[in-house]
C-alpha cells in the first residue's frame, strides 16, 4: 500500500499481481531511479543494457503467449508499466513498444517463421524492435502515409521514412508500415538491410530517457518472407496501438504516483510561515484533488484490464482510459510542481522530469484530440475525423 492509496487498492488485486509489482518496484528502485536524472540530463540511456535486464525478469512482451514469453495477464503487466513509469516514462516506452507494438505485431500477424525468427530474441532483451508507423507529414491522419511499398519479382521494395519512432537508434528490427497496390501492408524489416538508415532525434525536452529516431527507406530490398502475411488493411496498426494503449493508461498513474509521492513528502517536511506546508489548507486542497483522480484513474485502469483479460475490450474504452488516465497524470505533475515551488523545476526532485515526458504521453500513440473524436464517434455513431 502506497501513501496515496486511499480506497484500500490493493485489496482489489490478487497475490500474484501484487508479486509482480513488488518486483518490478525493486527493479526500478534498483536500477532506474540511482540513474534517471543523469540519463534525462544527458539525453542518453543504456537501451541495450536495461533491455536484457527487463528481459531476465519476462516483462518484454511479458502479455503474449509462447516464444519465450511469459503470458501474464493483461493486469499484471499494466502493473509493471505503473512501476515502469514511476521511473520514467521513458523506460516503459522502451518496454511497451518493444511488447506491445513491435512483439505484438509480429505475434500476431507474422508467419511461424517469423515468429520463431525474432521473438524468443525480443523475449530475452538480445533483440531491439521498433514500430515504424508515424511519418513526417503523416502522425494522425496514418491513413495518408506516404511510404510505399511495390513488388518486384519475388521481392519487395520499399520506399519512405518514419518519423518519431522509440527505440529506432538501437533497433535490431522494425515493423515498418506502408501503402501497397493492396492496402496497407505490415514489414519486418532487419534495420541493418541495405537502404535503410537511422538518425536519432536529438534536442528532446522530453522523454530525454528514451532513444527516438527518424527511419528512411531508399527502396530497400526485401525477400517475400518479410511481410507479415496477417497484416492488411489499417486495421492491423491501429489493433497494434489499442494494444499499447493499454499499457499507458496504467503507466501513466506511476508517473503521477511518484509526483504526488514526492510532494507528499516535501510538504511534511518544508516549513513556511512557522508550520510544514502540509499544514495549510490550499496545500490540503490541492493534494485531496490530486489523490481523488489518481484513485479514479487506477480504478478505470484495472477495470480496463479485466476487460482486457475477458477478451472484452474495445479499442474506445482504451481511448476513454488514454485520455483521461494522461491527461489527470499531467494535471497532477504540474500541481504537484506548485507545491514545491522552484524546487519542482529542479533535477533533484522528479517532479518537472515526469511532466516533461507526459508532455509527449498525451500525444504519442493517439492525441487527445483524437481520443476525443473515437468516444465521441461511439458515442453518437457520426464521424467526424475529417
Amino acid at each position: 500500500m502506497t501513501p496515496v492509496d486511499l480506497l484500500d487498492l490493493d485489496s482489489l488485486l490478487d497475490d500474484e499481481e501484487r508479486q509482480i509489482r513488488s518486483v518490478v518496484r525493486r527493479l526500478v528502485d534498483d536500477r532506474v531511479r540511482p540513474h534517471v536524472a543523469d540519463w534525462y540530463e544527458r539525453g542518453h540511456v543504456p537501451a541495450r543494457e536495461l533491455a536484457r535486464e527487463f528481459g531476465r525478469l519476462g516483462l518484454l512482451g511479458m502479455h503474449l503467449t509462447g516464444y519465450g514469453c511469459a503470458g501474464s495477464t493483461a493486469v499484471a503487466y499494466g502493473l509493471a508499466c505503473l512501476e515502469l513509469e514511476a521511473g520514467d516514462s521513458g523506460v516503459r516506452s522502451l518496454v511497451s513498444v518493444q511488447g506491445s507494438l513491435a512483439m505484438y505485431a509480429i505475434w500476431r500477424y507474422g508467419s511461424e517463421e517469423q515468429k520463431q525468427r525474432w521473438l524468443p530474441a525480443m523475449a530475452t532483451g538480445e533483440a531491439i524492435g521498433c514500430f515504424g508507423l508515424t511519418e513526417p507529414d503523416h502522425g494522425s491522419d496514418p491513413a495518408s502515409m506516404a511510404t510505399r511499398a511495390r513488388r518486384d519479382g519475388d521481392d519487395w521494395l520499399l520506399h519512405g521514412g518514419k518519423m518519431w519512432i522509440t527505440n529506432a537508434p538501437v533497433a535490431d528490427v522494425a515493423v515498418i508500415w506502408a501503402r501497397a497496390e493492396e492496402g496497407v501492408r505490415g514489414f519486418a524489416v532487419p534495420l541493418d538491410s541495405p537502404g535503410v538508415s537511422v538518425r536519432e532525434i536529438r534536442r528532446k525536452m522530453s522523454l530525454r530517457a528514451s532513444l527516438t529516431g527518424e527511419i528512411a527507406l531508399d527502396d530497400v530490398r526485401l525477400p517475400a518472407d518479410a511481410l507479415l502475411p496477417g497484416a492488411a488493411g489499417l486495421k492491423a496498426p491501429l489493433s497494434c496501438l489499442t494494444e499499447a494503449r493499454h499499457g499507458i493508461v496504467w503507466g501513466a498513474l506511476g508517473a503521477a504516483r511518484d509526483c504526488l509521492e514526492t510532494t507528499l513528502a516535501y510538504a511534511g517536511t518544508r516549513t513556511q510561515f512557522g508550520r510544514p506546508l502540509a499544514g495549510f489548507q490550499l496545500t490540503q486542497a490541492k493534494l485531496a484533488d490530486m489523490a481523488v483522480e489518481w484513485q479514479k484513474g487506477f480504478l478505470l485502469a484495472l477495470h480496463l484490464g479485466r476487460l482486457a483479460d475477458a477478451g472484452k475490450l474495445r479499442p474506445e474504452q482504451v481511448s476513454v482510459g488514454k485520455l483521461n488516465n494522461v491527461r489527470e497524470a499531467l494535471a497532477i505533475a504540474r500541481q504537484c510542481r506548485t507545491i514545491l515551488g522552484a524546487n519542482g523545476v529542479s533535477g533533484e526532485y522528479p517532479i518537472m522530469r515526469h511532466a516533461n515526458n507526459l508532455e509527449s504521453v498525451l500525444t504519442y500513440e493517439g492525441t487527445s484530440e483524437i481520443h476525443q473524436l473515437v468516444i465521441g464517434q461511439r458515442l453518437t455513431g457520426l464521424n467526424a475525423f475529417a
